[in-house]
């Protein structure tokens, strides 16, 4: 998905339409693909393992900042959520009362829009969501979660290049990334962003290339 020069509304709208469409066209389809969520270690190459995975897929593909944006903004979630029918929304919600209780969790309006704004892409399927914890929000039959990791060394050599910053610098923003992240997923869904267990596949790009991360997933989906 391009954000380049258009604000976060206009995305939504333009994402709303397609939605519109693909419900028509593909009214006679069995169920939608699920979406992929991946979680990645900064440096591990996971943005670009999700984009070259949309394209082979052609999945939509959101990122952590457009979840982000959208989740900040009331009448933005709200108009995304809209594009879910009334059966969808109930059996949403009773899903996530569930999550809820088992996670012991305490949804501030943050998280209750980032749950809805997730949960809207879970519902219409054939999706890449990056980040914000959506492996944690999305049912089982909705979801597929990916983790993408790699040696440290790799990983801040990659961010030196990227940035063009020191190795020493690059590992102070490497720590604090990864710390703010799993302070993230800690503070609103109670779990530890490391945990193999809260995936499904986990790919480690130190010895298997992004090429090959892509095809991994795309064939563990059955596509």
């Amino acid at each position: 998905m391009k954000t380049k020069n258009r604000s976060i509304g206009q995305i939504v709208e333009e994402q709303v339409q397609k939605w519109h469409v693909s419900q028509i066209e593909k009214a006679d389809e069995t169920e939608a693909l699920p979406v992929v969520t991946i979680s990645r270690e900064p440096g591990s190459g996971g943005s670009i393992v999700a984009k070259k995975l949309a394209e082979k897929l052609e999945f939509d593909i959101f990122n952590k900042n457009f979840v982000q944006g959208m989740a900040e903004g009331t009448k933005i979630s709200e108009r995304f959520f809209e594009t879910v029918d009334e059966k969808g929304v109930s059996v949403w919600n009773e899903w996530i009362s569930s999550l809820v209780d088992y996670r012991h969790l305490w949804p501030d309006q943050y998280l209750k829009h980032l749950m809805q704004v997730i949960g809207t892409i879970g519902k219409h399927g054939r999706a890449i969501i990056v980040g914000r914890g959506a492996n944690f929000v999305l049912p089982p039959l909705r979801r597929f979660r990916v983790r993408i990791v790699a040696p440290e060394k790799k990983r801040i050599e990659k961010i030196s290049i990227d940035y063009g910053i020191s190795l020493n610098e690059a590992k102070r923003r490497l720590i604090k990334t990864e710390s703010d992240r799993r302070a993230f997923i800690r503070k609103y869904f109670n779990a530890d962003i490391k945990d193999p267990v809260n995936y499904d596949l986990v790919i480690n790009t130190g010895t298997i290339s992004l090429d090959v991360a892509a095809d991994a997933i795309k064939g563990a989906l059955g596509a």
